[in-house]
């Protein structure tokens, strides 16, 4: 059985809407962030990006729980020096309520290129009006989550045929095992033959080197006394 992975003819987006009125922001947005992951799918993986497109209006009468309005600061950063600026969540959802949700939604995404890909399909309203008429949304109650109706009919894999077996392996015969033996040893046999072939012709230029030294020898030695005679006899001549 292999190991199923979400391709894109696999994957359908759909629309929902989220109402927040009277809603907690903490549970809204892991709500959302599940929709938006695609984790109410049976073919989720973490790898892919199978969600939907999640709307949410009325950002603005969302209420936090144990009076963390006054205690849950929001912070952000310029980049520069002594940027640093720290907004309590009262005075953010006052000014800013798309945001707040929005941070708060993209806080339980993966913090990485896929979770701004999945970020991208949230639509954060601060009251009831949105313009995604077109899409056909469906409204979702608080803490509930789409059903599964199955793949779409063009993206439902083929079933597979099963594997044929595979023949049993051969024996080896023993005739070819013993051809194998005789052929390695072949080389082995006429290796010292060689060597001693070597060792001999070496001896015999040596040998012949030796003689040819003795017979210069003696040439040079029977020479050098008839010099001297000759000179010998010449001295007397002329005395």
């Amino acid at each position: 059985m292999k190991t199923y992975s979400p391709k894109p003819r696999d994957i359908e987006r759909r629309w929902y809407v989220l109402d927040a009125s009277g809603a907690i922001l903490g549970r809204l947005a892991t709500q959302a962030a599940s929709i938006l992951r695609g984790k109410h799918k049976p073919i989720f993986a973490p790898h892919a990006d199978t969600g939907d497109h999640v709307i949410v209006i009325n950002a603005k009468e969302v209420t936090l729980s144990g009076g963390k309005e006054n205690k849950k600061i929001a912070y952000h950063h310029s980049g520069y020096p002594g940027g640093l600026t720290e907004t309590v969540y009262s005075r953010l959802l006052a000014k800013k309520p798309a945001f707040a949700v929005e941070k708060a939604i993209k806080g339980m995404l993966p913090h990485n290129r896929l979770g701004r890909q999945m970020a991208s399909k949230l639509r954060v309203y601060a009251g009831a009006d949105h313009r995604h008429e077109a899409q056909k949304p469906q409204s979702l109650a608080a803490g509930e989550f789409p059903t599964w109706n199955g793949l779409p009919e063009g993206s439902r894999p083929e079933p597979v045929a099963a594997p044929k077996p595979r023949p049993a392996p051969k024996a080896p015969t023993t005739k070819r095992s013993t051809a194998k033996r005789t052929t390695a040893k072949a080389p082995t046999a006429t290796s010292p033959a060689k060597k001693t072939t070597a060792k001999r012709s070496t001896a015999k230029t040596t040998a012949k080197r030796s003689t040819a030294k003795t017979a210069t020898a003696k040439t040079t030695t029977a020479k050098s006394p008839a010099k001297k005679t000759t000179a010998k006899r010449s001295r007397k001549k002329e005395t």
